[in-house]
């Protein structure tokens, strides 16, 4: 099969902890590649242990884009990612390399493979706004109010999901509409949809084995220092918890801990980090389920990295 023949690129994806990191870089001992990160943590550069950003050593073995593009006192979006994305796959592809697309921010694969939807840009002045009304209020209250406001969104968010509250209710101030009614509308200049490229997931037989998993990366991160790494983003002193990059999964439990009890912080993290990590899962397995298409893997099965490996051969094989 020729480069021209092959699929434009191949996505592995699947949960956090299923072991997409470890098989990309096995793949990089098979094939000419070079990995595309879909992960909205891995754009925020200083933010390292608690992403389980690739390690200077393999990210000179195996070529990362989309990794350390911005400051975490920085926005970035679906829509920049859908750009990024594509600049980073033809350049890739000039090389006479697979672009493979790597990660777990399910949000970002949707809008790759299907266009975004005609939703506002953010406004910094109304979430703001809406930042001092949580702070005030919390966000509970502030869902309460998207529950009058938008019953289909609000239903389907947690009380204390800030970010996607703070936008739901952000997209009724700037169009006058929900964001449910909104969903779907697929922009003039929307991404090529790509539901044709392979997509491998890697996904657990047994849930219950998966969360042991998250626990003890959860655990080895602190061993990393990762607290550490929390409490030097803390003392810039122009981050907050609001940003995006701060409601990051696991930085936001431990911005929370080292709030509240320095002396025991990292106890105080590990609880509701374990428990934050389970539910991101969770979203990400039923997001998953929702590509028929994918090619599922058993991410604990002994052989799961060798099977990743078979299967993407068969999906490229470059003339070169």
């Amino acid at each position: 099969m020729s480069l021209q023949q092959s699929p434009r690129a191949i996505l592995l994806l699947g949960p956090t902890a299923s072991g997409k990191s470890a098989a990309a870089l096995a793949l990089a001992e098979h094939l000419d590649l070079e990995i595309v990160s879909i992960d909205s943590a891995l754009v925020y550069r200083g933010m390292d242990i608690g992403t389980a950003k690739p390690s200077a050593d393999e990210r000179r073995r195996v070529p990362h884009h989309l990794i350390d593009l911005i400051d975490p006192g920085e926005s970035y979006s679906a829509a920049r990612f859908v750009n990024d994305a594509h600049a980073a796959i033809e350049a890739v592809r000039a090389k006479g390399r697979l672009p493979l697309l790597v990660g777990g921010t399910m949000l970002y694969v949707r809008a790759l493979l299907g266009g975004m939807d005609d939703l506002p840009a953010a406004n910094a002045e109304v979430r703001a706004r809406l930042d001092d009304e949580a702070r005030r209020l919390g966000w509970p209250v502030l869902h309460a109010r998207l529950a009058q406001l938008d019953p289909a969104t609000a239903a389907r968010l947690p009380p204390t999901d800030a970010q996607r509250i703070q936008r739901a209710l952000e997209v009724i101030e700037l169009t006058g509409q929900p964001l449910s009614s909104l969903l779907g509308r697929q922009r003039d200049n929307a991404a090529r949809p790509l539901a044709s490229w392979p997509i491998i997931s890697l996904e657990p037989s047994d849930r219950s084995v998966l969360h042991t998993r998250i626990a003890e990366r959860l655990r080895a991160m602190v061993r990393a220092g990762f607290m550490d790494e929390v409490q030097t983003l803390r003392a810039r002193g122009d981050l907050h918890a609001g940003l995006p990059s701060m409601r990051c999964v696991g930085y936001r439990q431990a911005w929370e801990a080292l709030e509240r009890q320095q002396a025991t912080a990292e106890q105080a993290f590990l609880e509701p980090a374990i428990a934050a990590t389970r539910q991101l899962a969770k979203r990400q397995l039923t997001w998953l389920r929702a590509m028929p298409e994918r090619r599922v893997i058993d991410c604990l099965a002994p052989d799961a990295i060798p099977e990743v490996v078979r299967r993407v051969l068969g999906l490229w094989q470059s003339d070169h």
